[in-house]
Formats: structure tokens, sequence, C-alpha cells
């Protein structure tokens, strides 16, 4: 039994031994089955996630003679990065994928310098102006604890030309989703395995929000390391409490990698009332499973007073479309999203619709992420490319927070009321791999195809310029 084997096998053991707290109303047992269903990963991203043969992460070697970088970075630009590569989920409930070496394998794809996307390559798909000047606080809600992501953030800042931002100065603040101190990180067994996975996508996060508002503030909220697996109302009840700490802290946007199961405690009572807060912009990603199916989307991106952020294939040289697997679909608990028109919620029978809007998502065109935190494997990934709606989420975040028109904000509203030509309109793209629109009555086409206008793919569009923010 190899490492990652092992490790898993031990995860698995001792949620089963911890489930008594983490359960509500249920047997941990229940816990794993409904973690499993929700999200309906995809055949590819099973695989993906399963066991590796190997182990290590190894830097990526030109099999032509290139630079290797350069061959990389023209893969991302191109679009083409995963003809030879594939993806892997990050961790059980967050929607990042990060490439793998091979297809079909789970080894990181690890470069010397970036090779993903970066500020600049964004900003100008995105029209953004030259320079950022707000300093509002961008909250990002995560598992577990990362006692290099302050080193490490330095050093993706430092890479692409953007000031520091440090404890010290007081720019990035690091709490506990009750308002206090971080607590230690895991040491040893599943906790610190799944602190190194979720490691990189807390990486992403603040890596992606720092490129929208390379100015802005950052505030990382941890979370008990079990709700990076643990798919219940203990776990959803972690986030809303985060939720408010990030408010009282003076968050001007908040932002959710993560998804979990929509049930009768999530959408109703504090825990729908912790994300209504009129004023500070909260965005979640959609998902990387495609169409839902139309009943429920993950929470929290169903909620009526969040974002709900898909996703694009972003080529550098080619027009965007629609993410394959960009999540979308229908919350029937809702009527709609706070100021989302008739037009949109016809799509799911008069219910709340997502997404709401979009940036790239593809691990195809992926963002690059330093993440070098590895108690568990010992094997540090440093740079490497990410993708999934987990990227997208705090980047429109951070573009919220870089505006700073948020005094009417509440949900998506103002985003339904901006000008065509502050979004850009992405009309090509389908994510009907698992679940197709014309299997489910009155779902209409337009939640799995990318069209001119709104679409679940895409939601509105992406960003163009500010103004929608």
């Amino acid at each position: 039994m190899d490492r990652r084997r092992a490790r898993t096998a031990l995860r698995a053991g001792v949620r089963a031994i911890v489930g008594g707290r983490r359960a509500t109303g249920g047997a941990a047992v229940l816990i794993v089955v409904s973690a499993l269903l929700a999200g309906a990963p995809s055949a590819a991203q099973a695989v993906a996630a399963a066991p590796a043969a190997g182990g290590t992460a190894r830097t990526a070697a030109a099999t032509d003679g290139g630079d290797p970088v350069v061959r990389l970075r023209q893969e991302v630009r191109a679009g083409s990065l995963l003809d030879a590569h594939g993806t892997r989920s990050v961790c059980p409930r967050c929607a990042a994928l990060i490439v793998t070496e091979k297809k079909g394998g789970v080894t990181p794809l690890s470069a010397p310098a970036p090779a993903g996307y970066g500020p600049q390559d964004l900003a100008k798909a995105y029209g953004l102006p030259a320079k950022s000047k707000s300093t509002a606080t961008i909250a990002i809600i995560d598992a577990g604890v990362d006692p290099t992501l302050a080193s490490d953030l330095a050093t993706y800042r430092a890479a692409f030309g953007l000031a520091a931002c440090g404890t010290a100065s007081g720019c990035l603040t690091l709490k506990n989703y009750t308002g206090g101190k971080q607590p230690a990180p895991q040491k040893s067994g599943p906790g610190a395995a799944l602190e190194e996975d979720v490691a990189v996508e807390t990486s992403l996060d603040l890596d992606a929000a720092s490129a929208a508002c390379p100015t802005c503030h950052l505030l990382e909220i941890s979370v008990p390391w079990q709700d990076g697996e643990d798919d219940n109302d203990v776990s959803t009840g972690d986030f809303a409490k985060a939720v408010d700490t990030a408010v009282a802290a003076g968050a001007s946007a908040i932002s959710i990698s993560y998804g979990y199961t929509a049930d009768v405690t999530n959408t109703s009572g504090a825990a729908l009332k912790a994300f209504r807060h009129k004023g500070v912009a909260i965005t979640a990603s959609t998902g990387d499973s495609g169409f839902n199916g139309g009943i429920h989307q993950a929470w929290p991106s169903d909620l009526p007073s969040v974002t709900a952020v898909g996703g694009v294939t972003l080529p550098a040289d080619a027009p965007a479309t629609g993410w394959w697997a960009a999540g979308s679909g229908c919350e029937t608990n809702f009527a709609a999203a706070t100021g989302q028109p008739a037009a949109v919620t016809a799509a799911c029978g008069h219910h709340r619709a997502s997404a709401d809007v979009s940036a790239d998502a593809d691990p195809a065109t992926g963002l690059a992420v330093y993440d070098t935190y590895a108690p568990s494997s010992g094997e540090p990934y440093d740079w490497t490319i990410v993708g999934g709606t987990s990227a997208s989420a705090p980047y429109i975040a951070g573009l919220y927070a870089r505006a700073g028109h948020l005094s009417a904000v509440q949900g998506p509203n103002t985003l339904y009321q901006a000008p065509a030509s502050d979004v850009t309109d992405v009309t090509g793209g389908s994510n009907e791999d698992y679940h197709q629109c014309a299997d489910y009555p009155g779902i209409r086409a337009s939640l799995c195809t990318a069209g001119p206008g709104w679409d679940g793919l895409t939601g509105i569009g992406m960003p163009h310029g500010l103004g929608a923010f």
C-alpha cells in the first residue's frame, strides 16, 4: 500500500471515529454517503482522485528539448494543456481541480516558475484598469490551517510584481471562524493529509483574489479541517458562522469555494440569515460537475443572497466559451436570487437559477498557484496550475472589492442591472456531460448551453472592466 492509499484509508477510518461529533441526526456512515451523492463528480474526476501509484510531485520536464515553463504557458494560452495532462479534485467539498502530470494520474504537474495565468493575463482578458487603488478587504473562507500561507502568498505576489501583503503590515489577516486566533495545524493522520490537500485550495483562493485586486487587504478565515470533507449541517453551520465573522471584521467581499447538499436547515433560519448582509458581496462556486439536474444547486451558491459564480474556458487568442464542467442548475427552495429577473428564473420554472456571472475556471486555461505546505507527503508542489469554479469565485469577489460599488449589493442584484457593455457575453459551450436538460421537464436548454444573454454555465457573462461590480 503506497503513501497516498494509506493516507486515504486512515482518513476514512478516523472519519468514522469522529463521526459522532460531525453528524447531525444520523450516523457517520450517512455523512459519507451524502458526501458521495452531493455534487455528482464525473467519472473522470473519480478516476483522477483515485490513489496514486507513485506520489512524487515532479517538475515538468520538456520532451522537446525546450523550456518546460514556456511550453506549458503556451499550452495554457492555447487551451490545450489537458491534451497531454489530466486533472484531479483537490478535496471532497471544494471546487478546485489541479492539473496532473498524466491523464488519469494524480501526481500534480509542478513547474519551477509560473506557467498558468497570472494577474496581468487576467486583467487583459477582462479589460481591467491598469491600476488598482482599493484597500477594501476580501475574506476567503477555507477548511483547515495552512501555516505556510503567508510565505506562499508572498512568493506569488513577488513573482508577478504585486506589492507585498503580509501579516506584519496588516494587509493579510488570519482568523478562526469564531473570530479568534487560528488553531495549530494538524500534525499527522487524516487531518494533516486533508490540510495538505486543502492548502492548494487556500492558496488558489488568495492568489486569485490578489490577481483581481492587487491593492486589497486579505482576510483568511479557517473553519475546522473536517469541513473540507464532511457534507452535513455542522459544516454548513461553520461556514455560516465564518461569514458573520468576516462581516464583523469589515470584509467588503467574501468568497467560498466549497459546495454542500442543500437541505431544510441550511436554506432557512440562522444559516440563511448569516448570508444576508446588504453592502457585502458574497460569492460561491457553482461546482465542477456541469448541469446538476435542476432540483437543488450546491449550497451556498444556491442562496438568494449569494452570487453564484460559474466558469469559462479562456484561451488567450480566441473567444471564451462556457466551460464544459461549470456547475449550473436550479434551487427549487427559492423563487429567485435577489434581483434575478423573471426571464432568468423562467429557465428553472421560476426558481433560483445558477450561475449569475463567470470567470476563468477551466484547468486547461488554469491559474498559476504557489503552494508548499506538505505536512503529510513531505512533497511540496511549488508552482502548479489549478482550475475549477474555485478559481472563478474568489476572482469575482476581488472585482467587487476593487470596484467598491457595494452599498446596494445584496446577492447578484446589481449584476443584473449592469449595462451590456460591462460584461462579455459568452455564447458557446455546453455542460451536459452528466445530465441533459432535455431529460428534465420544465428546464430550459439555456441552463445547459451557452448562448446570447443569460445562460446557466456563465450567467450574464464574464467581466468587461469593473462597471458591473
